[in-house]
């Protein structure tokens, strides 16, 4: 089991690096910060360049910290937080399947992450430094800590969304601006 956590762990762990590093530096084919902008004004995640720094460097930092099983609970917290927040901004529209931009691939990652916040396994920077973060409160801890955060991140998204349009003489309706699962 330790090595199939640790398996699982340096894989999930890279590719959200490499989802991070496509959204700050646009390699592998990403956006870059310009494009990632983009994406969070159209989603609407204002203030944007700050909403992009932030899901890019949580999932590049998240991800190397998840490989490296170093404070795995929290590596796990951050992660679950962009996958909850891009399956409420992005894919929950569009049903559970990821043949029509739907959120069950974010769903399945969420579960890995609790799991390996729960458990990061023998082989990990954490037990290397006797730090023993394991057991269904951690998992639980991380799920709940990534809910909260997404929360308090697309409210952030929104109330700036109004004031920025307040402040151009609009109107906007509240609870609805620019949030592609009610408005439309």
């Amino acid at each position: 089991m330790s090595v199939g956590r640790l398996a699982s762990r340096v894989l999930i762990g890279g590719l959200f690096i490499g989802h991070g590093t496509q959204k700050l530096k646009g390699w592998f084919g990403g956006p870059g910060l310009e494009g990632t902008d983009a994406m969070m004004q159209s989603i609407n995640m204002h203030p944007a360049r700050r909403n992009s720094i932030a899901a890019g460097v949580t999932e590049t930092a998240g991800g190397a910290m998840l490989a490296m099983g170093l404070a795995t609970p929290f590596a796990s917290a951050g992660l679950i937080g962009t996958m909850i927040t891009a399956i409420r901004k992005v894919h929950l529209a569009n049903g559970p399947w990821a043949a029509n931009g739907g959120w069950e691939f974010n769903a399945v990652l969420i579960a890995a992450l609790v799991s390996l916040a729960e458990d990061p396994g023998e082989v990990s920077a954490d037990r290397l430094l006797g730090q023993d973060r394991s057991g269904v409160g951690w998992g639980l801890g991380a799920l709940a800590l990534g809910a909260a955060v997404s929360t308090v991140a697309i409210e952030a998204g929104r109330r700036a969304a109004q004031d920025a349009l307040a402040d151009d003489g609009t109107s906007p309706h509240p609870d609805t601006a620019g949030d592609p699962v009610t408005s439309a």
